[in-house]
């Protein structure tokens, strides 16, 4: 029975048989193997962070002066410090959070890494291009967030309102504002990436995202507003704009997904 004990081709693991590849990586890896790698992407994704954030310290007084108190500068509005440590504390606030924005790529990395066992090989292919774009799309989306959403809302702050009233606002309050709009700009920026993620896993297609793009428009509207730090309709428009756009984008990378997961299996 020489023809029985022989191998059949379909039967060796491969690049061609990513079914067998996909069981054989169950088989080799363990619930509890899988949170010992979680733990471990979380950690090299802190010292990323913590490593860029020390960086970042060294060039704190530039980026507060010239950078993220500009905005407030220029429509010379009235900024106060009410505690003893308090602007200690948002320096070390500002170097953290910038340290996440430096270190995105590295925290992209470390998610499609986790993930990377449960993908096919010619998949895992694409790892490098995703976290790129990834990170493309979250710095697109802070840049855009400095440079027009915070000024329209900042100057329809200073211009709403009565002159009797003098505007002095919170450092804290004001980078908390600056902080929490430009990292939602940039999680608002990953909606391709989101949709093509989606795409190639079936969940999402083109017909149904023209399906329902009027709960699309509602959706992004609660999304910008959710999003949004301030209760004013300025920033809430300027993020849901974008969306909007974004939606469009995000339909077509859609195709291009569809389109890249037929010929993968045909």
């Amino acid at each position: 029975m020489k023809e029985d004990s022989e191998e059949s081709p379909y039967d060796r693991p491969s690049e061609d048989s990513p079914q067998e590849d996909a069981k054989k990586g169950e088989k080799e890896m363990s619930f509890l193997d899988h949170l010992e790698e979680l733990r471990w992407r979380i950690i090299y994704s802190m010292i990323g962070i913590v490593v860029c954030a020390v960086g970042l310290w060294f060039f704190i007084d530039p980026l507060m002066e010239h950078v993220l108190l500009r905005p407030a500068m220029q429509y010379k509005m009235h900024l106060q410090n009410l505690r003893p440590f308090g602007q200690i504390l948002i320096y070390m606030q500002v170097a953290f959070f910038g340290g996440i924005v430096i270190s995105i790529p590295n925290i992209v990395y470390q998610i499609w890494k986790f993930i990377a066992p449960g993908l096919y090989p010619r998949e895992r292919r694409y790892i490098s291009a995703i976290v790129a774009f990834t990170s493309i799309c979250f710095l697109i989306g802070v840049t855009f967030a400095y440079f027009f959403i915070l000024p329209a809302a900042l100057k329809f702050f200073v211009d709403f309102g009565t002159s009797a009233i003098d505007n002095i606002i919170s450092v804290e309050y004001y980078f908390d504002f600056v902080i929490t709009l430009m990292l939602g700009a940039g999680l608002v920026f990953e909606l391709p990436m989101l949709s093509f993620f989606l795409s190639r896993l079936g969940i999402l297609t083109p017909k149904m995202m023209r399906k329902y793009w009027r709960h699309a428009m509602v959706v992004s509207a609660f999304v910008a507003a959710l999003i949004s730090p301030g209760p004013d309709p300025v920033s809430m428009l300027m993020m849901a704009i974008p969306l909007v756009f974004l939606y469009e984008i995000s339909i077509w990378i859609s195709k291009f997904s569809q389109k890249k997961r037929r010929s993968a299996a045909a």
